[in-house]
């Protein structure tokens, strides 16, 4: 089973989004298993976003990150990371499909509401960041057989 991290950036947050972009992950058939609403930190926003450190867009990225609060949550599933970003849609907005986050409800790259793991290992370790096992809840879902093989 697959997991993955999603994000609600600040424009999702502010544009009132998040009980839309959630909706879009249950009925997807993604379980649920941690999530919280909080203001990123500039040390989380540097070690979520260190892979980009050395590119021109680096600061941008997170000083828009930190610029309001964010939901973050674990999504599990059989291939929860594809699933997930076929749900989000292409980073640049105008260039998603329509019936995606993005496509939906996205104009620029700059403000494209949702991140989401790109590999089943960055969600384990993407995860790890915003969650303590603690505040992970496995459970069963009864309607899983109708989802999943």
């Amino acid at each position: 089973m697959e997991r993955t991290l999603i994000l609600v950036k600040p424009d999702g947050v502010q544009r009132g989004l998040i009980g839309e972009i959630v909706g879009r992950f249950e009925r997807r058939g993604l379980k649920m298993i941690g999530m919280k609403f909080m203001q990123m930190s500039p040390e989380l926003a540097a070690k979520h976003y260190g892979v980009h450190k050395e590119r021109p867009f680096y600061q941008s990225l997170i000083d828009y990150i930190i610029s309001g609060p964010i939901v973050a949550m674990v999504w599990e599933g059989n291939n929860a990371v594809a699933a997930a970003r076929s749900t989000i849609g292409a980073t640049n907005p105008v260039e998603a499909n329509a019936g995606s986050i993005r496509g939906d409800f996205g104009m620029e790259i700059g403000r494209n509401l949702v991140h989401g793991s790109d590999s089943p290992e960055n969600g384990i370790k993407e995860a790890s960041l915003f969650f303590d096992d603690s505040e992970i809840t496995s459970w069963n879902r009864d309607t899983d057989g109708w989802i999943q093989e």
